[in-house]
């Protein structure tokens, strides 16, 4: 008994000309993603720096806060950068399929 693999269909991608404002809502999410990733880049030079600086001095308290900082800001980086990471790499594994 011979099995056949059903036929698959034609690569589809999402139709992102259906925005009616494409260009400036690509600038839009491009400037905010931009923005918040510099925040962020700033705001871990910044904490390292401090936890640093607070922990040769001998606070720990401050250095407490300092690393605290440092980790919400990667965890920030995180939430900033990843979701378009990933439906990049969903919009690619699609297209293979």
């Amino acid at each position: 008994m011979t099995h056949r693999l059903p036929e698959m269909p034609p690569a589809s991608s999402p139709d992102f000309g259906a925005l009616g404002a494409d260009a400036s809502l690509r600038h839009l999410v491009g400037a905010l993603l931009t923005y918040g990733l510099l925040t962020v880049v700033l705001m871990v030079v910044v904490c390292a720096a401090m936890w640093a600086l607070a922990t040769a001095q001998g606070s720990w308290h401050a250095g407490t806060k300092a690393k605290t900082g440092l980790l919400v800001a990667l965890g920030g980086a995180v939430l900033t950068g990843g979701p378009l990471a990933w439906a990049n790499w969903l919009l690619d594994l699609g297209a293979q399929l």
